[in-house]
């Protein structure tokens, strides 16, 4: 009798056991629940399908730089159809070797005179310690109340990852110096072929290195209750690495992974669910200077189209940290033909960007080393983004994830005129606009009755029904 209750005691302790590993993964999978129960279910591709994804500049997002001033905003986003955010780095960043200037010229704070020193703040990507927070922007109590409010309001959080390199602060320098690249003297080096002289290179050839960052990334998830990664420089990375790491993470939870990167095979398997959409965004620039046309868009599309899976996604962009800082705004780099390419962004293929300050026609660069602010009042950007969300997730033709809609080019008669189908289910909306700086006049093939999204005009349209376009003019028509 004493061993049959033996074995039943051992036997409820194996099973408790594996209950307990269930329960844990179970408990991150569902993530936080609130006092009133509200809870954030796991990411899916659903989700994913109509999604906006916003980054947020924690320090220049308002005049105090903080969590808390940002949190307050939250719940406004989901007017924006924000579905994610992807939260510029929040980690403590390097005293040692900490930038003040950016390019090739740059310089350290410790190059100024001492009493200029503390408004260099440095880059968040030179990072000294991955599991802690920047006191800048406030207290790990701030950060959770963030990412609870985030996930009461239906949106899901993502961290800027830095895994190709550290600051020079990092306790790894002193601890295990193996973990880093290094010269023929054995000095620890930046990144060869950069100026990213304020960070060391890290060396993915010392396996202790991976499980160290793997253990890293880990603890955001399970103990902070974050939804992903948004991953620095991912392609500067080994492929075996993320091969290594990724479905280690996702095992934990169902994540949502997002590369700043163009490799298509870092797309593949289970890897990473977004890339970025950079050629789509250079050849947006190119057009909107008059440096290229529509054939340009036609070929990176046809060039995507071949090169990735049908069921990957690109993020697309007309601005983002690094082009608003270093190659100028929106308004400089494409002038007049903003409102078109933002247009543009949500209804090709892929997930939209929105950077903070462009829901609020932020138009100056934002400074990368010292603190700046972006504007608060909405106008006509913010009408435009609430507009094109509502579209999004409406209409199953602007569907962006991995079911995305069909997407087909209308043949017209003009290098100037971009035309095109987006087709799914019983949803479709064709896109008509002229990316150029002169009136273009069309005929296009197009039967059945659509109403202008923007203008409510209602179209009754037979074959070869004729167009005359402003610069810059678009249409979004939507099928009754």
């Amino acid at each position: 009798m004493k061993k049959l209750l033996a074995m039943a005691v051992v036997a409820a302790m194996i099973s408790c056991k594996q209950e307990t590993k269930e329960t844990d993964k179970t408990t991150a999978q569902v993530e936080n629940k609130t006092k009133d129960n509200k809870v954030i279910q796991p990411i899916s591709n659903e989700v994913l399908e109509t999604a906006v994804i916003y980054e947020a500049n924690i320090r220049q997002y308002s005049k105090e730089g903080t969590f808390d001033a940002f949190t307050k905003d939250i719940p406004q986003l989901k007017e924006l159809g924000v579905k994610i955010i992807w939260l510029m780095p929040v980690f403590p960043i390097s005293e040692t070797k900490r930038k003040a200037t950016g390019g090739k010229d740059s310089k350290f704070a410790s190059e100024f005179p001492e009493e200029e020193r503390a408004k260099y703040l440095g880059s968040y990507y030179a990072v000294s310690d991955f599991k802690k927070i920047n006191p800048e922007f406030g207290t790990i109590e701030d950060f959770r109340k963030l990412v609870k409010t985030a996930h009461d309001n239906g949106i899901y959080v993502i961290l800027d990852w830095v895994p190709n390199h550290t600051g020079w602060d990092h306790t790894w320098l002193t601890t295990n110096s193996d973990f880093y690249t290094k010269n023929d003297k054995g000095e620890v080096i930046h990144p060869e072929g950069t100026d990213w002289t304020d960070v060391a290179d890290l060396n993915y050839d010392n396996p202790e290195l991976r499980k160290e960052m793997i253990s890293d990334m880990s603890y955001w998830i399970t103990k902070e209750n974050i939804d992903g990664f948004r991953c620095d420089v991912a392609g500067s990375v080994p492929t075996a690495f993320w091969q290594e790491a990724v479905p280690q993470l996702r095992k934990l939870k169902d994540i949502f992974m997002l590369a700043e990167a163009w490799e298509p095979e870092l797309l593949e398997g289970n890897l990473f669910d977004m890339g970025y959409g950079w050629d789509r965004h250079h050849t947006m620039n190119h057009i909107a200077k008059g440096e290229e046309n529509v054939m340009a868009w036609h070929k990176n599309s046809s060039k995507d189209v071949a090169r990735y899976e049908k069921d990957d996604i690109l993020m697309t962009f007309v601005t983002n940290h690094d082009e608003n800082s270093w190659n100028g705004t929106i308004e400089e780099r494409m002038g007049e033909s903003a409102g078109l390419f933002t247009t543009l962004s949500y209804l090709v293929p892929g997930m939209p960007l929105i950077y903070s300050g462009q829901e609020y026609g932020l138009n100056h660069r934002l400074k990368f080393f010292e603190k700046d602010s972006i504007p608060k009042t909405k106008g006509k950007e913010w009408s435009l983004l609430k507009k094109l969300a509502e579209l999004k997730q409406s209409n199953k033709a602007l569907h962006g994830g991995k079911e995305k809609a069909r997407y087909t080019v209308m043949i017209v008669e003009s290098d100037d005129i971009l035309a095109f189908r987006k087709e799914k289910e019983e949803d479709e909306v064709v896109f008509i606009g002229n990316l150029s700086k002169e009136k273009q006049s069309l005929k296009i093939g197009i039967d059945g009755d659509y109403v202008d999204y923007f203008s409510g005009k209602v179209f009754n349209f037979k074959t070869n029904y004729k167009f005359n376009l402003s610069p810059w003019q678009f249409h979004v028509l939507v099928k009754k």
